[in-house]
């Protein structure tokens, strides 16, 4: 399982499986990227961070305040070709990312000030190991009728590993068969699932693609969260 500390001490190059070198970010690279976003902050509030996959169960991030909400704009889409962390080169899977239109529901989290830049560099190790994503700033509802300003993981069509190809036929089988150091790549479907079910949320996308993949793997039951 990713945990805080996992983070903290891994070495990208090893830690979530073999990434191929010209995809995989230094630390140059994620430090530019991440000086670049805060540059483009809108304001000088506190800084939120919108999670919409496994940062709604695992943020492994230190934060003052959570609470839901929902991003317009944008849907979850199995999009990203996952060579690594939860699948391989020689047999990919699929991750989570955004793709626009629609709307998303999710986590927000409201980091601390006096650490901000430590949390957001274990942040985009995390998530900007291939640079796949682009950082972005946007308006974002929270449950309790507040309107901030959060960053949020979307998408980048421009990367190698985009797939716009995302119906539930073509990636079940993908889903299904793929792993990694960090586990199953159905169990992390699985753990969406069963995190937005938790939350009273519901994503019309995952109910078809979470039947196949069961199907696929012979199960019925609804295992733990991951």
């Amino acid at each position: 399982m990713l945990t805080r500390d996992f983070l903290i001490n891994a070495d990208c190059k090893t830690a979530f499986g073999a990434i191929e070198e010209s995809l995989l970010w230094s630390a140059e690279q994620r430090a530019a990227s991440l000086a670049a976003t805060l540059a483009c902050r809108p304001d000088a509030g506190s800084v939120w961070i919108f999670g919409y996959g496994s940062l709604m169960w695992n943020p492994a991030l230190e934060y003052r305040e959570t609470c839901t909400g929902t991003l317009p704009g944008w849907h979850r889409a199995f999009c990203l070709r996952l060579t690594a962390g939860r699948g391989s080169a020689c047999q990919p899977g699929r991750m989570l990312a955004l793709k626009e239109g629609g709307r998303t529901t999710g986590v927000a989290y409201r980091l601390p000030d006096e650490t901000l830049e430590d949390e957001l560099m274990l942040l985009w190790k995390r998530e900007m190991i291939t640079g796949c994503y682009m950082p972005t700033w946007c308006k974002l509802e929270l449950d309790d009728g507040r309107t901030v300003n959060a960053l949020v993981f979307i998408m980048d069509p421009r990367h190698p590993l985009f797939e716009p190809d995302t119906r539930a036929q073509i990636i079940a089988p993908l889903i299904a068969k793929a792993s990694g150091p960090l586990g199953t790549n159905a169990q992390y479907l699985f753990s969406l699932d069963q995190e937005l079910r938790k939350l009273g949320m519901h994503d019309d996308c995952l109910d078809d693609l979470v039947g196949k993949v069961r199907t696929l793997l012979g199960e019925n039951s609804q295992p733990g969260l991951a």
